[in-house]
C-alpha cells in the first residue's frame, strides 16, 4: 500500500451509490481498493459484483467481499473481463490516473451490454479551493490523496470531462458536481460573476456516460 494514507483503499463513496442504475445486476468496480463500495452495491441490490485492483495486498482484501477480484494494471487485465456482460462498469477517481484513459473507454464499451452505462468520479482541477491556494498562495504541492494526488497523471475539468466521453464515441446522461466546497468566499464570488464559476463548486463531478451506438 505505500505511502497511501490508512484509509485511502477504503473510502465507501456513499454519495456515488445514486448514479449507480437501479436495475444494475452486473457492475465492474475499477480500482475497487478493498472493496468497501463495491460491497455496499452487492448487498443493496443483490448484483454480482467484479472488482479490478493493481494493489496486490488491497486487492486480496477485496477478493473476500466480492464475486471476482482480477489483480493488475486494468490496460493488462480487461481482457480478462467478459464482453457484452456488465450492467454498469464504474470508475470512481480512477480515470485521472491513467495513461491513456481514451483507450480505456473504447475497450470498455465491450464490455458493457447493450443497456450499459460507465459510471464516473472524476476530480475536478478547477475546484475553488485548490485554485485559490495556487492564486493566492502559489502553491502546487503533490500529496498522499486528493485532486493533487502525486499518482494523477491527467487533470480534468467539467468540460474536459464531457471531451473526453464524447470523443470516446459515449452520450453524457448525466454530469453533476459533488462534495461542494464550504468556503462562504466562493458563494459570494459567484454570485459577483453571475455564477461563471459554478463549476469551481465542485471537488469532483459524477458522469453517467453510455456508449452512442448503443442507444
Amino acid at each position: 500500500m505505500g505511502d497511501r494514507p490508512r484509509d485511502y483503499f477504503r473510502d465507501p463513496r456513499y454519495e456515488m451509490i445514486g448514479f449507480i442504475p437501479e436495475n444494475a445486476k452486473k457492475i465492474l468496480d475499477v480500482g475497487c481498493g478493498e472493496g468497501f463500495f463495491a460491497y455496499q452495491l452487492k448487498k443493496q441490490m443483490d448484483a454480482k459484483i467484479w472488482g479490478i485492483e493493481i494493489d496486490r495486498a488491497v486487492a486480496a482484501l477485496a477478493q473476500k467481499k466480492l464475486d471476482r477480484v482480477l489483480i493488475g494494471d486494468i490496460s493488462k487485465v480487461i481482457d480478462e473481463v467478459p464482453n457484452t456482460y456488465f450492467d454498469c462498469v464504474v470508475f470512481n477517481d480512477i480515470l485521472e490516473h491513467l495513461i491513456d484513459p481514451f483507450t480505456i473507454l473504447l475497450r470498455t464499451k465491450k464490455k458493457l451490454n447493450k443497456s450499459g452505462v460507465v459510471v464516473s468520479s472524476i476530480p475536478n482541477i478547477r475546484y475553488y479551493d485548490q485554485v485559490k491556494k495556487l492564486l493566492l498562495k502559489k502553491e502546487w504541492k503533490y500529496e498522499d490523496s486528493g485532486i493533487l494526488d502525486r499518482t494523477h497523471v491527467r487533470f480534468f475539468t467539467k468540460k474536459s470531462i464531457i471531451d473526453l466521453f464524447e470523443s470516446a464515441g459515449y452520450d453524457i446522461l448525466n454530469i453533476s458536481g459533488i462534495n461542494p466546497t464550504k468556503s462562504k468566499n466562493y458563494r459570494l464570488l459567484n454570485l459577483l460573476l453571475l455564477g461563471r464559476i459554478s463549476d469551481m463548486k465542485y471537488f469532483q463531478f459524477a458522469c453517467i456516460a453510455k456508449p452512442g451506438d448503443m442507444k
